[in-house]
């Protein structure tokens, strides 16, 4: 059913929490795992520089968790995509190009008037991906009978 996941990932705990539902997905259906992290550059005056200073430190440990994926066993890469489009575009663009099924992304679980003013990108690829969107909240977020 799902023979490529995107697991859309900036490094943070969010992301991390979410790749415990990739990972069991995975592990069901024999899937593919792409970790994509968007490296969003700066527009303007500033152009080409990326949006974050930690970035190379970002890349490296999604870079580790792809090789501990390896070590269980599953199938998993990383792609790095870099572009001053959106966030949710350039991680839309490149499931489109990897062929995906499913992305599944970590979200703050906020709804309401503090999604629409702070933004979101798991909101942004609801109207940008072309498959499945999965949204995954924070443990704090899930109810105890889930």
């Amino acid at each position: 059913m799902f023979e490529t996941i995107v697991w859309a990932t900036d490094g943070s705990e969010l992301a991390d929490h979410a790749l415990v539902s990739v990972m069991e997905l995975a592990r069901q259906y024999h899937s593919r795992i792409v970790a994509v992290h968007a490296n969003e550059l700066l527009k303007g005056r500033f152009g080409g520089a990326p949006m974050l200073s930690d970035e190379p430190d970002l890349v490296a440990k999604i870079k580790g968790q792809v090789e501990e994926l390896h070590e269980l066993g599953i199938t998993a890469e990383l792609k790095v995509v870099t572009g001053t489009r959106d966030v949710p575009d350039l991680i839309a663009n490149a499931a489109r190009e990897l062929e995906a099924d499913l992305i599944v992304v970590g979200t703050h679980g906020w709804g309401g008037f503090r999604s629409a003013v702070l933004g979101s990108v798991a909101r942004g690829l609801l109207h940008a991906a072309f498959c499945p969107v999965l949204s995954i909240p924070p443990a704090s977020r899930v109810p105890a009978s889930a």
